[in-house]
């Protein structure tokens, strides 16, 4: 799990973080370039097509490694060539550049992918006991290799003789091909582990292979229409944003209302044509609703409706007083006076050394105490540490409190972050392992980024320290989420 999870870490800081800087030196404006933003649409829609990974055989690697690691192995061959295919364009040729957007976009969605095959295999590989551990092991792994792509291929373009003054296009090409070639680290993984041997509990391939096809097909024509309606819809959004803003001056709600009318316009339009599709009989409709509908229902109906809704919301909050805060975090480092050095020294490196200590620490205790309890203690940690801040707010550039700061901040973080994720896998179906935690990975993060959008303008409003408290505040329904959850849950987390 470690290496799985340096190779699901590596090439997230390859769309962003290091392809804004590539992109940056090479002379190109963000606002040219806006459909790079689709490469994160991967991970925030992988549950849509996590079914396919649950049901659908792959030609020869189905056969020859498995359900679980012919997927994987696919996800990080299309990973790799998708990193080499962004290593052969230059982004300073404008000619060139939608290419390197579909190239960022392809790795995306098989990184997307590889998360969603690696989430069912850690499940499915082990019981339920030693899940804490391992995702400790696999949070470890993936921020050393966030660590390797950010700060590795910033320190291997540079080494090659890439500046912001002076500009190398083979620095920067010779760094992402390295980045591809140590993704070879994934894929040894892949060949060597071994299969989880699940198949008495699920009826893997029940259809005929052209059922298979058919709802491939299906998945191709929806996700199209998705394409086509919310790339073509881009402009009608910013002339209409631009509109409404000079009429009523509400830039910020404005914004986040006419990007979500857009994107349910463009999950509409997929709806559509998938129903369409059925109604033309492009699919087997009992093998859609086995894919799509039967994971939902599943999970109601092993929990029961008051259980499920409790469930799910504890998931969809768990997250918020750590992420509200991280989103502003690195802006208030700054307005600390803090410089960059000292930030990627004390915040990048030392904070994630302390986060992947939290992490095993977090699967330890899970073992040994049970989840719910480790989940509770990680959750009050996370709240009362965002308190620490507002002594840094308060002592200005003080490196030493900084420091202190990180460290508790991370070291919770780290402790529950483990237990969470060993929390949803407990609340998995191994008959609907891919499907069932995508939508929970996906849940997990979709409130605190909507709130966490809204932080500066908090912080503008309230000040930083009342932000702080705010934030601290956030993580208090979270317990009372927590005590309920563990009086009507039966599984072995308690």
């Amino acid at each position: 799990m470690l290496f799985l999870g340096f190779s699901a870490g590596l090439p997230i800081l390859l769309i962003f973080s290091s392809l804004s800087l590539w992109l940056r030196e090479a002379g190109v404006e963000r606002s040219a370039v806006t459909f790079f933003s689709w490469a994160a649409l991967g991970y925030s829609f992988k549950f849509v097509w996590a079914p396919l990974v649950d049901k659908l055989p792959l030609p020869l690697l189905t056969r020859w490694l498995g359900r679980r690691r012919g997927w994987l192995l696919l996800a990080q061959v299309a990973i790799a060539f998708s990193i080499v295919a962004m290593a052969l364009i230059d982004p300073a040729d404008e000619a060139r550049l939608t290419w390197m957007a579909l190239a960022a976009v392809a790795l995306g969605f098989s990184s997307a992918t590889q998360d969603v095959v690696i989430d069912a295999y850690r499940i499915e590989a082990v019981e339920s006991r030693i899940q804490g551990m391992m995702s400790a092991s696999y949070i470890a792994g993936y921020r050393i290799g966030m660590i390797v792509a950010g700060a590795g291929a910033l320190f291997l373009a540079s080494g090659f003789g890439s500046t912001m003054e002076s500009y190398n296009y083979q620095a920067w090409q010779w760094s992402y091909l390295i980045m591809a070639l140590v993704m070879l680290v994934g894929m040894a993984t892949t060949l060597i582990v071994s299969e989880p041997n699940v198949g008495e509990k699920t009826d893997n391939y029940p259809y005929p292979v052209s059922d298979y096809i058919q709802l491939l097909l299906l998945f191709v024509f929806s996700v199209t229409a998705f394409a086509l309606v919310f790339f073509y819809s881009g402009a009608l959004a910013t002339a209409a944003k631009q509109q409404l803003i000079d009429l009523t001056g509400l830039a910020n709600l404005l914004a986040f209302v006419i990007e979500a009318l857009r994107l349910l316009l463009a999950v509409f339009a997929a709806y559509s044509v998938a129903r369409i599709g059925l109604g033309l009989g492009i699919s087997n409709k009992d093998m859609v609703k086995m894919s799509y509908v039967a994971p939902v229902k599943a999970f109601f109906t092993q929990h029961g409706l008051k259980t499920a809704l409790l469930l799910l919301a504890l998931i969809g909050c768990y997250r918020l007083s750590d992420i509200v805060l991280g989103v502003i975090s690195n802006v208030f480092y700054q307005d600390m006076n803090f410089s960059k050095q000292e930030i990627a020294w004390a915040v990048k490196t030392f904070g994630v050394m302390m986060a992947v200590l939290g992490g095993f620490l977090g699967g330890l205790l899970s073992m040994r105490y049970g989840v719910m309890r480790i989940l509770f203690i990680g959750a009050v940690l996370s709240a009362l540490t965002n308190l620490l801040f507002i002594a840094l707010a308060s002592a200005g550039h003080d490196l030493t409190l900084l420091y202190l700061v990180i460290s508790a901040d991370n070291l919770s973080a780290g402790l529950a972050s483990a237990a969470f994720v060993a929390f949803l896998s407990s609340l998995t179906n191994i008959s609907f392992t891919a499907m069932q935690y995508a939508l929970f990975s996906s849940l997990m993060t979709l409130l605190p980024k909507f709130l966490g959008g809204y932080s500066g303008t908090f912080v503008a409003t309230m000040g930083y320290s009342n932000f702080f408290i705010l934030t601290a505040l956030l993580g208090l329904p979270v317990l009372v989420l927590i005590v309920l959850a563990k009086r009507h849950l039966v599984f072995g987390t308690q």
